[in-house]
């Protein structure tokens, strides 16, 4: 599915849904595959590890289009965060990760300061660090078949 943005630029868009299994059980449908998150890690883990997979899929991309072969890649993704919101807590906190270290371990055909370069095309190009990073509108609403 396509979208346009307000200069007219086409969009992609990706969609999922979600289906209760229990209170930390949730099968995701992307229409391509289906996961459950709960046995296959938590909600968090999925964004620290959908943060990990963009930037092996970005950094392939740039790769290919800098003619760079990849050896290996292994992506650490870690962050913090203040579970007392999420357990109804009334604190001053944010609900969300604090920040977020990245290391990537990268075996390539290429000098450090090329490799430097390109880590720096993935941060740019990247979706997922790109919605971490920059503010993005949310809408929620509740269809009119609930309640």
């Amino acid at each position: 599915m396509t979208t346009e943005d307000n200069s007219g630029t086409e969009l992609s868009t990706k969609t999922v849904t979600g289906t209760r299994i229990s209170p930390k059980r949730m099968t995701i449908d992307t229409g391509e595959s289906e996961f459950t998150i709960g046995s296959d890690g938590s909600p968090l883990h999925h964004l620290l590890g959908s943060y990990a997979a963009c930037i092996n899929s970005t950094g392939s991309q740039v790769a290919r289009d800098w003619e760079i072969g990849i050896e290996s890649l292994e992506v650490s993704v870690e962050a913090s965060y203040d579970p007392r919101i999420y357990l109804g807590e009334d604190v001053d906190a944010r609900a969300g990760f604090q920040g977020f270290d990245v290391t990537v371990d990268v075996e390539a055909d290429a000098d450090r300061e090329t490799i430097e370069e390109w880590i720096a095309e993935i941060e740019r190009r990247c979706p997922v660090s790109d919605n971490i990073e920059n503010e993005t509108e949310i809408a929620v609403t509740l269809s009119s078949d609930s309640a």
